[in-house]
């Protein structure tokens, strides 16, 4: 489905499948459309006002099936021409692209039309078999075919279980979460995305805690009580288990969410110049293209794999593409599924047990370690927490840094920041609070980069360049997006460089195989580097957070990343994995895609004491 930039109304072509044993029956009558499905001598009805609600009503019924992407007609048209198809007795079935499951041999498959080997990706069986294990998420364990049947964040609730009159720090209280559907019936199964925490408003604290889904209804939550005063327990519902089904399906989907544009500049006649502009997306296995047929440019990248492609130019040759933008996002929610997943179901917080929790001191303490920061630390559940907008890390010794200090730590090194625009928030913060730094002007966008900031008395030296395509920036210069692989080839590395990269905010449109094949290729290009030059710093920064939580942008697909990467990478020596998740999830600041000032200052101690260890 295609919709320009006009806003014109989208165009869907028709897929049939023919099916045996059904019966279904259409007819107007007025303004309504009659439907009837039969099977032997049972029968459903339904009234509806459109062909679409039509369409609908069908793909709720497991003896009426839709793989459509419909011309849209006149009304009278469709309703004949829907007529004559179900009365030569086909069935459709609205389009419901497979969950990826293994394919005998080293094939996974990923949507209706494409598969996609082990070779494409870049990894062994061995490393996909664990990775589907890390990345299993329970579901429901029967078609859901109403809204009622979904979980409820209004009957949902929590209660701390054998609640005292007070406790003293670093002791854990234990929380039950019940999940109940619109019906107030106890769900039988698990998979619902909950997020917890601990907070207190007026001390600006807060903790974050771990759900554990033991996959009948019921979630546990352990938390910590790490700070002297009182607290309060928080759960929400983001999305319920049927939406996280709906989640998966579209993340392996060959429906293109995202859409991006592509520029092409090139000579004209009377030495004018002819400017055209298409769509672009990515090209992902032997037959994954979003377009199919002869319509295509290719752009392979030779060191990648990957393959770009944008609809041919009517004047122009496919090497004058010039820029690259974001295009429109498409919503390939049915009505039904639309349904389930509004707002007002949608990271909601859920009533339980309020009373306010009374916390004593411990002379013992809570185990702020004071252990150096470095690679290969393990990380524990919390692995911190705010207090007074503090973050307090369990993981090693975090410092503060003033801006004098920053300088001091950063003194003869080159920073290459690479990624997304959360990690252009670090170059911009470094960029106001260490004294003296200025940034070059490299004639390019400020916001799309590449960056360069220099301080020439302490040689200090700060890059940031945004990660290849697909990529949803605004308009710049295709030659400036490089795979992040790519430009880790090119450091030399050394004591004085530090590489940090983050990928995850532009890849949640596309299948999560495609981000297992970048995230190998950046393994590949760390592990060369630090052979050559292992007294690199390599950080990762993983996902955070974001503001929204919808079919586009939901945190379960970051979250579905984040635990990706820390798989490819866990026995990686010499790679820091900084896990700034929890440091956004359970923070009192409203959740954005970019994290609020207060959030990065602590991001930004932390990074510097990985660099600059004490």
């Amino acid at each position: 489905m295609t919709m320009d930039d006009g806003g014109s109304r989208p165009h869907r072509r028709l897929r049939f499948q023919a099916g045996e044993g059904v019966v279904p029956v259409i007819a107007r009558t007025s303004s309504l459309l009659v439907l009837r499905a039969h099977t032997g001598s049972s029968a459903q009805w339904a009234h509806v006002e459109s062909v679409k609600a039509a369409l609908a009503w069908m793909s709720l019924r497991p003896s009426l099936c839709v793989h459509y992407e419909r011309q849209l007609l006149s009304a009278d048209d469709e309703v004949m021409t829907l007529w004559r198809f179900l009365e030569s007795g086909h069935q459709i079935r609205l389009f419901q692209p497979p969950i990826p499951k293994r394919v005998k041999g080293k094939q996974i498959q990923t949507n209706s039309s494409s598969v996609i080997s082990i070779h494409d990706m870049g990894i062994s069986e061995e490393e996909w078999d664990r990775l589907q294990k890390a990345l299993d998420w329970p579901g429901p364990d029967q078609e859901i075919t109403q809204l009622n049947q979904s979980t409820s964040p209004v009957h949902s609730t929590f209660s701390i279980v054998g609640l005292k009159e007070s406790y003293k720090v670093g002791e854990n209280i234990s929380v039950t979460i019940t999940a109940r559907d619109h019906n107030k019936n106890l769900k039988r199964y698990g998979g619902d995305f909950f997020q917890a925490k601990l907070f207190n408003s007026k001390l600006k604290a807060s903790v974050y805690g771990e759900v554990v889904d033991h996959c009948n209804g019921t979630y546990s939550v352990a938390l910590l009580l790490p700070w002297e005063g009182q607290a309060q327990v928080y759960v929400r519902l983001e999305h319920s288990s049927e939406v996280v089904q709906i989640l998966k399906k579209y993340r392996e989907s060959s429906f293109p969410r995202s859409h991006y544009n592509g520029y092409f500049e090139g000579p004209g006649p009377n030495k004018t110049r002819i400017h055209e502009v298409v769509q672009c997306n990515l090209k992902w296995g032997a037959d994954g293209g979003w377009s199919k047929g002869d319509c295509c440019c290719e752009y392979k990248d030779i060191k990648t794999g990957t393959v770009w492609q944008c609809e041919r130019p009517k004047k122009l040759s496919c090497d004058k593409l010039v820029h690259h933008s974001l295009g429109g996002l498409e919503n390939p929610l049915n009505p039904f599924e639309k349904q389930i997943f509004t707002k007002k179901l949608t990271n909601v917080a859920i009533t339980g047990d309020t009373q306010i929790i009374n916390i004593l001191p411990n002379t013992t303490g809570i185990g702020i370690t004071m252990e150096r920061c470095r690679s290969g630390m393990t990380k524990p559940v919390p692995a911190g927490f705010y207090l007074k907008d503090v973050w307090k890390s369990f993981v090693c010794n975090t410092q503060k840094f003033s801006s004098s200090q920053m300088g001091n730590c950063l003194k003869n090194k080159i920073v290459y920041l690479m990624g997304d625009s959360t990690t252009r928030q670090w170059f911009e913060y470094l960029e106001r609070k260490v004294p003296d730094i200025k940034r070059m002007d490299l004639h390019t966008p400020r916001t799309g980069g590449p960056l360069m900031a220099v301080e020439l008395k302490n040689n200090i030296i700060v890059h940031w360049r945004p990660h290849g395509v697909p990529l949803r920036f605004t308009k710049m210069l295709i030659t400036d997006l490089h795979y992040i692989s790519n430009d880790i080839d090119e450091i030399a590395g050394g004591p004085h460089a530090v590489v940090v990269f983050t990928i995850f905010a532009h890849l949640v449109f596309h299948p999560i195989t495609f981000y297992v094949h970048e995230v190998a290729k950046i393994h590949q290009s760390v592990v060369a580097l630090l052979s050559r030059a292992p007294e690199t710093t390599v950080i990762i920064k993983s996902g955070n957070t974001a503001g929204l939580k919808d079919i586009f942008q939901s945190d379960w697909y970051t979250m579905q990343l984040n635990t990706v990467m820390q798989e490819m990478f866990r026995d990686i020596d010499g790679v820091i994995y900084f896990d700034v998740w929890q440091m956004t999830s359970c923070h009192y600041l409203c959740e954005d895609i970019h994290p609020g000032p207060v959030i990065i200052a602590n991001e930004i101690d932390m990074l510097l004491s990985y660099i600059c260890p004490a």
